[in-house]
């Protein structure tokens, strides 16, 4: 009775935390399922939206302006990866993985502004001093202030814009280059823009997702991004996985992910509170990564197997 009492006063938190990182896991399934470019950049790119967000705050600009200049910064991100990929010939995950590499020098001196020596690793933000949009500490509160419906909004509205953008000649055309990088190109389709263009809207919806974690728990940290990539890439799969068959339309497809991240952080909390150390999560967050991988391969070899077998 004590581990579902437990389990239950845990579930806000992490629908919060799902609802959250589903915004991160909507970018990496645009450069993941769209354009089929594993980006490492998002481990970065994470922080740098609420370091950004965050410092913006404190320093008393309008809450508007912070999620603008997060969302901002990550269009920068993603253009440098691109560039990288696109104009000097670096293998995209590698581009990445310097891109994100850059990132933790560059957030240290972010969060670092006004210090005495230009960098720090952790920047708070209370909700007692700053009009914060999302906060943890309403997450059980009725009212307009439980993050949970700030959330819903934002994902909802990310959801329309993104589905209206795919459906422009533009969207067409980076899911064009994903689909068939040389077809594209020989109907007149520069591929190198549009790859680009993915990697920037990507990583644009990657920091506005640190943005709000920042925010929701309190402080930006440098470590905040570390491990992200898997969470993403987890709740992409676990929403293929799950919905796949039954989610066709586009706009479906990127909410699969939102659900996909809620029932990530689900079994985070059923495990931990069966006893799992927090030591372990990374070690269970590629356990699960891997076997939602591993999934469709293995049912598409058994259904080969079984077909085979009834010929025979």
């Amino acid at each position: 009775m004590e581990f579902l009492t437990g389990l239950l006063n845990s579930m806000p938190g992490a629908l919060a935390q799902g609802l959250i990182w589903g915004i991160m896991a909507m970018g990496v399934y645009i450069t993941f399922k769209i354009l089929n470019i594993a980006d490492l950049t998002v481990d970065g790119s994470l922080c740098t939206g609420g370091a950004v967000c965050v410092i913006m705050t404190v320093n008393g600009c309008p809450m508007w302006l912070s999620f603008l200049c997060a969302f901002a910064v990550g269009l920068i991100c993603g253009l440098i990866t691109g560039v990288l990929h696109v104009r000097c010939g670096i293998p995209a995950i590698l581009a990445g993985i310097l891109t994100q590499l850059g990132l933790y020098s560059i957030n240290l001196h972010i969060m670092g502004i006004g210090t005495d020596n230009g960098s720090k690793s952790n920047l708070p933000v209370s909700v007692d001093k700053y009009p914060l949009l999302v906060s943890a500490r309403y997450i059980r509160e009725l009212s307009l202030k439980n993050p949970l419906i700030v959330l819903a909004i934002f994902i909802l509205v990310i959801i329309v814009l993104l589905y209206w953008f795919f459906g422009t000649e533009i969207g067409a055309a980076l899911r064009a280059t994903g689909a068939n990088g040389n077809m594209a190109r020989a109907q007149g389709i520069n591929t190198n823009l549009t790859k680009i263009l993915g990697l920037m809207l990507s990583n644009a919806l990657v920091t506005l997702s640190g943005a709000l974690l920042a925010q929701y728990q309190g402080f930006s940290d440098i470590n905040m991004g570390r491990g992200a990539i898997v969470i993403g890439l987890a709740a992409v799969i676990i929403g293929e996985v799950i919905f796949g068959k039954i989610f066709r339309n586009f706009s479906l497809k990127l909410l699969s992910c939102v659900i996909g991240a809620i029932i990530y952080y689900v079994v985070i909390q059923i495990v931990l509170r069966l006893g799992l150390s927090t030591d372990d999560l990374k070690l269970l967050s590629a356990t699960v990564v891997a076997l939602f991988l591993a999934i469709p391969y293995w049912k598409g070899k058994y259904i080969k197997a079984s077909v085979k077998k009834g010929e025979e």
